[in-house]
């Protein structure tokens, strides 16, 4: 029973950087290899001519689940959480992260996205959208179940973790250095993980708008990307890549 509970506070409620770090490796492998195991599926369809899942709609939403896989579940949780956890307070000559339990929080929020945009595959036939989620194909009358809406629930989830573990870095990297470790001493990855972590906490509030923007659409009769009610779907477009290619 004691083993139990040591094991249990060791890995879930530890805010000790390096089992923090290690967590998102485990995790990032993870994703990695199921959003590897969706990238077969989709090369085995195009590898011959007509049809092997036999349903336009499952291959959309392999792809859309790929996408966001590899992006928000292997890359971003790795290079940032994991390298970032494990390389920051050791290059900084610090004991840890400047906000310890919001670190543990941004990692558990991202489980919780992942729980759910598995959840999303599972309900009304999927989310088919691709991994940007473009309107007029992610609105209602298109994609008229629940699966898109988990999937905004879960970008959301993922954009919270993304801005909790931004902050922490960025105050890390920051305000936490040793005396003798001036900004202009310290490494090539402090500065950068500084930088992508200010541009994620501007960028990410943007993602979270238009996605918001995406289920008021969706449920709540507004038209902010609907031509018949004078809105614009190059809009969201242009709120998906002012996040995008900062991320």
């Amino acid at each position: 029973m004691l083993n139990t509970v040591y094991w249990f506070k060791r890995w879930f409620l530890s805010t000790n950087h390096k089992d923090i770090g290690t967590m998102y490796f485990m995790f990032s492998i993870w994703s990695g290899l199921m959003g590897t195991g969706l990238s077969i599926i989709i090369r085995m369809e195009l590898a011959m001519p007509g049809k092997m899942l036999e349903d336009g709609q499952l291959y959309n939403l392999v792809v859309t689940a790929h996408g966001l896989v590899m992006i928000f579940f292997l890359v971003m949780p790795m290079m940032i959480g994991g390298f970032g956890n494990w390389l920051i307070p050791l290059m900084l000559k610090i004991p840890d992260m400047a906000f310890a339990r919001m670190n543990n929080l941004s990692f558990w929020l991202l489980m919780g996205s992942m729980i759910l945009l598995l959840g999303s595959t599972y309900v009304d036939g999927g989310a088919g959208t691709g991994w940007t989620i473009y309107p007029p194909l992610s609105s209602i009358g298109y994609h008229s179940g629940r699966a898109v809406d988990f999937l905004i629930f879960s970008l959301h989830a993922g954009g919270v973790s993304s801005i909790l573990a931004s902050i922490n870095f960025l105050i890390t990297t920051a305000l936490m250095r040793t005396g003798v470790m001036l900004i202009l001493r310290s490494s090539m990855l402090s500065w950068c993980l500084g930088v992508t972590s200010f541009l994620l906490v501007v960028a990410m509030p943007v993602l979270a708008g238009g996605l918001t923007m995406l289920l008021f659409d969706r449920h709540f009769n507004t038209t902010f990307f609907d031509p018949v009610g004078l809105g614009d779907p190059i809009l969201f477009i242009h709120l998906f890549w002012f996040f995008g290619h900062p991320e």
